[in-house]
């Protein structure tokens, strides 16, 4: 387990509410910061707020090196190389980006997951209109795993490009490196949402072999407001930058222009400079904790959440059941109750900050007979006793609920 000692770096944690401590487990949705992440952003703004890899100036140069800093920092955080790293807002624009800007050719198909979240969707569904592209969509196991064999056949439909999460919001499931190997093997490229696994896992893009990789870095205790694409080159060379103007490009004329070199192609105008440092604090925090470490404390968390919830007759874990294949997520439903009053009911009693819904996993719900779920996620700063606190309410809003239906 983690030293419960890290929990002093996070400033919001010393909060109370309602006179108790905060028992924040919605980090799925984003995470907190800790200090060294909120002193790198002021450090931007009382010393250098200024552009960078524009001026000459002194000013100008501190933030071009902070900046080049953060991008080898995220670089190593996933094992690439700095010119294959792009910043973007978040990993929704970087799914646009894919999306929008992949040379596809009327009649292309693209291969989904069974359960994405609606940031690798709805640009798919507008460019199935715009370029005439084909949609198709990997079947799911019972338990909301991935079907490989339904996948294997989907992929021999003639597949150009696979999309798919890495890392399940909805349940904290990680699809295995076989998809990857997969989709190559059938002659098409294959493009991750790795928004929560990059912030929970190792990755290593160079021996999983993908080729795009996408990630918000306000999941993994930095600021709001950036995002990153990681692509090899020659994949991202065939991309159409989505935002194009002031830094995009070598040179500009009335008629034409010649694109700059990846990534900066990619990264039109002024960019998040107080975000970018700040997410370079944030790859510092998390390399000193260590990737394998975080990933062991929230497994643990969950195993001791899911032992608790078993006990209780009228709480339902959403598969898999098994806490190993759900990582640091618990997607979960007490029955007869609106997962929406669980959640407004464990802030009030106990201050357990969670979520509650669809989780912008809408296809998969509407498909479903579940209607919602209410959504426990650990992280580093999470602690057994604050598990302890979640059993114990959890199972306090049932036995209540239970008694009035009663």
């Amino acid at each position: 387990m983690i030293d419960p000692k890290v929990r002093d770096d996070f400033p919001v944690l010393k909060r109370r509410v309602n006179g108790r401590p905060i028992i924040y487990m919605d980090s799925s949705c984003m995470s907190l910061r800790p200090r060294q992440v909120i002193d790198a952003v002021t450090e931007y703004y009382e010393m250098h707020p200024v552009c960078g890899g524009r001026s000459i100036h002194e000013l100008g140069e501190e933030v071009t090196i902070k900046v080049d800093r953060a991008r080898e920092a995220v670089a190593h955080h996933i094992n690439a190389s700095p010119d294959e790293i792009v910043f973007v807002k978040n990993t929704t624009e970087a799914m646009n980006t894919i999306a929008k800007g992949f040379p596809f050719e009327k009649g292309d198909k693209v291969l989904l997951g069974g359960a994405e979240h609606n940031s690798n969707i709805v640009p798919w569904r507008q460019v199935a209109g715009t370029k005439g592209i084909e949609v198709l969509r990997t079947p799911l196991n019972d338990d909301v795993t991935i079907s490989l064999e339904g996948y294997k056949a989907e992929l021999e439909k003639g597949v150009r490009m696979v999309s798919m999460v890495h890392t399940s919001n909805l349940n904290g499931y990680t699809v295995p490196d076989d998809v990857i190997r997969l989709a190559h093997d059938a002659g098409a490229l294959i493009a991750l949402d790795g928004a929560q696994s990059a912030a929970h896992l190792p990755i290593d893009v160079k021996e999983m072999d993908v080729d795009l990789f996408a990630f918000s870095i306000h999941k993994m205790l930095g600021p709001t407001g950036v995002g990153v694409l990681y692509g090899k080159a020659e994949v991202l060379a065939q991309i159409e930058p989505l935002i194009a103007g002031g830094g995009t490009v070598v040179s500009a004329g009335h008629w034409d222009h010649d694109w700059e070199a990846v990534p900066d192609r990619f990264e039109g105008g002024l960019q998040n400079y107080a975000g970018i440092i700040g997410a370079g604090a944030a790859m510092d925090y998390l390399r000193d904790i260590g990737m394998e470490n975080i990933h062991d404390h929230e497994l643990a968390l969950n195993r001791r959440a899911t032992k608790g919830f078993e006990d209780i007759d009228d709480v339902h874990i959403f598969p898999p059941s098994d806490a190993d294949l759900r990582g640091g997520i618990l997607s979960f439903t007490v029955e007869g109750v609106s997962s929406h009053d669980v959640a407004m009911l464990l802030n009030e009693i106990a201050s357990i900050m969670v979520r509650s819904g669809h989780h912008c996993v809408h296809s998969y719900f509407h498909d479903s007979p579940i209607d919602n779920t209410v959504r426990a996620s650990f992280y580093l700063y999470n602690t057994e006793e604050e598990v302890d606190i979640l059993i114990e309410n959890v199972k306090g809003v049932s036995n209540y609920f239970t008694k009035e239906i009663a």
